[in-house]
């Protein structure tokens, strides 16, 4: 297949792209910029500059890109760059997609966090989405602007990606630093569910998407058996050989993270059932095999 790939160069990118060029699949990286090299499309989705070309040629075209959601949660210039620069992307390929003769398919990135808080209710797809957390609105807005390429009738997929735990990227490169330290902590009472996944189950899950045509409409890419945040903490300490009998008090963490507060004192008990129904077998299906992976 021909993937064009938004956002190529991110930690998820990269390992995307390099899977997929492993795979026999030509990959054309958006990227920003006058100059594109061998294998790259020049785009500024901010002036809708793009080549709709390379758009029409595709057979799947996958939109990773966005500014980094760690930032400063007491920023307002912060909160709108984290939405606009999503919702932006995504809006700009949803219409060229629409306006292609071909329609390709459009594999969306999006978060876990449109779920909002649910406490301990198992979560598939088909639950709702509901407060109005910071991240949990962005991804709403994240996931509308994909509707022109739907509405046009091209194969969509919402990837409602969890935090993926590798050592070489955040969260967990800060947490394993942390706890190495001997610093670590549950956060809170520590009950929450904590949605995660394992790098080359992200990998894996969005490739299978690509190659399914059969594949449509939201997606949870997290771990079968999600943890609550004590399991979690618990589980990172004994695999680093560290003590983690600390915690961090929820009123504390309310001030201090600020609009983030939700996404570490939340509960999102979620499934992939619609990836496992479509097919996928997941290589990580816990906690532990997941941190284990991660730290590799």
């Amino acid at each position: 297949m021909h993937v064009v790939v938004a956002g190529a160069s991110g930690f998820l990118g990269t390992h995307l792209t390099r899977e997929l060029t492993t795979r026999g699949h030509q990959v054309t990286r958006l990227v920003r910029g006058t100059s594109p090299g061998r294998g790259e499309s020049s785009w500024d989705p901010y002036s809708g500059t793009l080549d709709h070309d390379v758009v029409a040629s595709a057979d799947v075209v996958v939109n990773l890109a966005g500014t980094p959601t760690a930032g400063n949660p007491h920023s307002r210039t912060w909160a709108r760059e984290l939405r606009e620069s999503r919702v932006t992307t995504t809006r700009v390929l949803a219409e060229s997609i629409a306006a292609s003769g071909t329609h390709p398919a459009y594999l969306a990135g999006n978060g876990i966090s449109w779920y909002g808080d649910h406490g301990d209710e198992v979560l598939t797809e088909e639950s709702d989405s509901r407060g109005q957390a910071l991240l949990t609105q962005v991804t709403r807005d994240w996931q509308a602007a994909t509707e022109p390429a739907s509405v046009a009738g091209a194969r969509v997929c919402v990837l409602r990606t969890a935090p993926v735990m590798d050592h070489r990227s955040a969260p967990l490169k800060q947490l394993a630093t942390v706890f190495r330290l001997g610093l670590g902590a549950r956060l809170g009472d520590g009950r929450q569910h904590m949605a995660m996944v394992s790098l080359r189950d992200w990998v894996g899950g969005v490739v299978h998407l690509a190659e399914h045509d059969d594949a449509h409409g939201p997606f949870n890419l997290c771990c079968p058996r999600t943890p609550t945040n004590a399991e979690f903490t618990k589980t990172l300490a004994r695999l680093l050989h560290r003590p983690a009998f600390a915690f961090a008090p929820a009123a504390v963490l309310r001030v201090g993270a600020g609009e983030m507060a939700p996404e570490l004192l939340g509960s999102l008990n979620v499934r992939p059932a619609a990836l496992q129904s479509a097919g996928y077998s997941f290589r990580d299906r816990d906690v532990t095999e997941v941190l284990a992976t991660g730290l590799g």
